[in-house]
């Protein structure tokens, strides 16, 4: 599968559309949620961040055992079971008739996409040549990005004219296509071939700690922007056109995907993740500033300008990343490698779903949160180029 230097190979394209699939299915929920749970359980904010995020501190609760599991027997398997229940799951939404039974399908919900998102991630490493593998995980992560655009425009355009079970009924049919084309990959056995002693390095990869406190930062951000931007929208006067926030954001990461994936491979690892970092710097303020401008026409121009850089700018750190911890690990801990970057990633996300919903129950509300964001991000940027980088440098092995 990966002997040579062909990329789209017929298991890496149904990888991507299996992982679109996926993804469209989750985001197509994700800015439904809040509206959600304020028409049909009369929900308050502070209370939404914490149902919520307990979809990811699910997620990231199990993601070290599902990178230790995969790194000990053969991934596909693993990887098919965990897709299954992850759509099944979402019977349960249309069922949950309280908040306690909604917050326990949410949890069941976190454990089912921690595992195949980190089987999907580990996968798709096996399947791309190691020559391209930067390449590869830019375009994997298009398929994330479309789906981050056409899920919530598909979701925010379905509340509008239809009822919240059709919008988790259309998730359930798109996890289930999804699963037909994840079942196409065709992927070697990577796991190892050796039993391996249970030790704490074996669910963290414990070099990849000061690169993940790094992407847990530019987490949070990321988290307050994906679940409270049509919240957000309501907040400063914009009524209609939020879905197209997602289109631009998704524009943005697509573009910068193929440039940041390609830069990797020729080493700019570092420099892309720190030019990135302060790219969305730079739009969180932007995006704050929204509360102070009075002009409609305006608003919404810089509205959508500002999810275009957000997303250019995550653009270029997500496949960096990606590469960075895969880099710093033997090729029998790739599973484990995966599971420290998307366990990093769902504890900033976990942190900004449930600070957002704090704080935009406060005096200063969303616009307050997203100025956070840009003094988080310029931590991030900072520790990054001090720390992080550094060691990376350092400690890498390819």
């Amino acid at each position: 599968m990966t002997s040579n230097n062909k990329l789209w190979t017929s298991s890496f394209i149904s990888a991507c559309i299996g992982n679109f699939l996926l993804f469209f299915a989750f985001y197509l929920l994700v800015p439904i949620f809040p509206l959600y749970l304020i028409d049909e359980h009369a929900a308050t904010k502070s209370l939404i961040g914490i149902l919520l995020a307990s979809y990811t501190v699910a997620a990231l609760l199990i993601r070290p055992f599902a990178g230790f599991i995969l790194d000990m027997v053969y991934r596909k398997p693993i990887y098919l079971i965990s897709f299954f229940l992850f759509v099944v799951t979402f019977v349960g939404y249309p069922l949950a008739n309280s908040i306690g039974i909604f917050l326990f399908f949410r949890i069941l919900h976190g454990f089912t996409f921690g595992f195949v998102t980190t089987a999907g991630n580990s996968l798709i490493v096996d399947v791309t040549p190691a020559q391209r593998r930067g390449e590869g995980l830019g375009f994997f992560g298009v398929s994330n990005t479309i789906a981050m655009a056409a899920g919530p425009m598909t979701g925010l355009y379905l509340h509008d004219y239809y009822s919240y079970d059709l919008i988790f009924y259309t998730a359930i049919g798109a996890g289930s296509v999804g699963f037909i084309f994840a079942s196409m990959i065709k992927a070697e056995n990577k796991s190892s071939k050796t039993s391996q002693p249970i030790a704490w390095d074996r669910f963290f990869l414990f070099k990849g700690f000061n690169a993940g406190f790094a992407l847990l930062l530019m987490g949070i951000p990321y988290g307050m922007i994906v679940t409270y931007i049509a919240l957000y929208g309501r907040e400063i006067g914009i009524s209609s056109g939020i879905g197209l926030f997602f289109t631009f954001l998704a524009v943005g990461l697509t573009i910068s995907r193929f440039i940041g994936g390609k830069m990797v491979d020729r080493g700019k690892l570092v420099p892309i993740i720190n030019w990135g970092t302060a790219l969305s710097l730079l739009s969180f303020i932007m995006l704050a500033a929204l509360k102070f401008i009075d002009n409609n026409i305006v608003l919404m121009f810089v509205f959508y300008f500002v999810s275009l850089i957000i997303g250019i700018g995550y653009g270029l750190i997500f496949p960096a990343y990606n590469t960075l911890f895969v880099n710093l690990a033997p090729n029998n801990r790739r599973a484990t490698a995966s599971s420290t970057y998307m366990t990093s990633w769902d504890i900033g996300i976990g942190l900004g779903v449930v600070a957002g919903g704090w704080l935009a129950d406060s005096v200063g509300g969303l616009a307050l949160a997203y100025l956070a964001c840009g003094i988080i991000a310029g931590i991030s940027l900072l520790f990054f180029a001090k720390i992080a980088g550094p060691h990376f440098v350092k400690n890498k092995l390819r």
